[in-house]
């Protein structure tokens, strides 16, 4: 068994990272659980969430790490849809519709 060792009595420097650290994991875990959360389970590797918590809150730092890198699988591709060239619409128009219509003024 080891020496018990009292906070107070290491270098500010050492007590400086090792606060670092802890908050790094603690960031680093958050991410990947908020990560597996909001992410359906079909997008997960193994398709099971469970493992995957419990493999991010074990395995520290590590465990968050290797979700993060392979654990989760890439999103469906969104489909970007081209306007029809046939539409009547004219930015004139979609900034009416936004802003209201602009005080007109003929000047003839």
């Amino acid at each position: 068994m080891g020496p018990n060792v009292d906070l107070a009595s290491l270098q500010a420097g050492v007590l400086v990272a090792l606060v670092l650290l802890v908050l790094a994991e603690l960031a680093l875990d958050v991410i990947a659980l908020v990560s597996l959360a909001r992410r359906p389970r079909e997008a997960v590797v193994f398709g099971n969430k469970w493992v995957w918590v419990a493999i991010i809150l074990v395995i520290n730092p590590l465990g968050a790490i290797v979700y993060l890198a392979v654990g989760r699988t890439a999103a469906a591709p969104i489909e970007h849809t081209v306007p029809s060239t046939t539409s009547n619409t004219t930015t004139t128009t979609i900034a009416d519709a936004l802003y209201g219509e602009r005080d007109r003024k003929d000047n003839g």
